[in-house]
């Protein structure tokens, strides 16, 4: 059951990833501090991982579910 369910999560994860294939965030970061003056930019940073990722963790995901089917 265990198995299952693990090779169920990792099924959905890598379809999920297949698809999304990373996301963007804004970070504030100082630029000047001098005193109380103080000059802060907006960074936009990416975080991607390779398609491949999704694709084995789809495949991982199946043959954990397939493996338990058999077991039972």
């Amino acid at each position: 059951m265990l198995m299952k369910t693990f090779g169920i999560i990792l099924t959905i994860l890598g379809i999920v990833m297949l698809i999304w294939t990373g996301f963007s965030y804004t970070k504030q970061e100082k630029v000047v501090d001098i005193g109380p003056l103080e000059v802060n930019a907006d960074k936009e940073k990416q975080v991607n991982w390779p398609s491949y990722t999704g694709g084995i963790l789809l495949v991982a995901g199946v043959v954990l579910i397939l493996v338990d089917k058999k077991k039972v």
